[in-house]
């Protein structure tokens, strides 16, 4: 499968402590010009993985933020590995698959990610400090390249718009989970939109 050159994978970790992030990721990643994908999208009865590989394999980019390998609070007490599972598909996708693939790591504490993943050592890992700021911040440093070049004010605004619209969605979807196919489609075009309003590059 072709990657799209504006489809962006997006693993996080979906849970709601995680949501303002989770929105920030989505608007960041607008206003320069991508597309946010995620395993939710796809309904149906395929097996995650299934979904999980048929998603990412369409994307030309992935952001993965590895900040929940920790103990889960609730009994049995054992690490996360969904986040750095699906970075290392990413990794072997950009090392050995057949379209070119870029991926960034993102972390909440500076340094941390190089101790619970060492095979990390040598690669640049963001740290956002767990605030949507620092996911803006890390975003105009990560995609410095890119030919759209919002500042993090401009990024922020998309969020304002983002977060009113996610509680239009909330309501007029009737859910108090915006980790579903319907809701996730919702924010991603309300992002887009806000976005090519605020960029003036998107708009032309």
């Amino acid at each position: 499968m072709n990657p799209n050159p504006k489809y962006a994978f997006l693993n996080i970790p979906f849970d709601k402590q995680f949501e303002p992030l989770y929105l920030a990721f989505i608007a960041g990643l607008s206003g320069f010009g991508l597309i946010p994908q995620a395993v939710l999208q796809i309904p149906g009865s395929q097996r995650r993985l299934d979904r999980l590989t048929k998603v990412l394999s369409r994307c030309r980019y992935s952001f993965h933020d590895i900040s929940r390998v920790e103990l889960d609070a609730k009994r049995p007490c054992v690490p996360r590995f969904n986040m750095p599972f699906e970075l290392g598909l990413a990794a072997g996708m950009e090392a050995h698959g057949d379209h070119p693939h870029y991926w960034y790591a993102f972390e909440e504490k500076k340094y941390r990610a190089l101790k619970s993943l060492s095979d990390l050592n040598g690669t640049e890992v963001y740290a956002h400090g767990g605030t949507p700021t620092g996911v803006f911040r890390c975003l105009v440093n990560a995609l410095a390249r890119s030919q759209h070049r919002p500042t993090v004010i401009d990024l922020k605004a998309i969020y304002g718009d983002l977060r009113k619209d996610a509680q239009t969605i909330r309501r007029d979807l009737a859910t108090d989970s915006l980790y579903d196919t319907r809701p996730f489609q919702d924010l991603v075009l309300a992002a887009s939109i806000s976005a090519r309003r605020r960029i003036a590059s998107l708009a032309a």
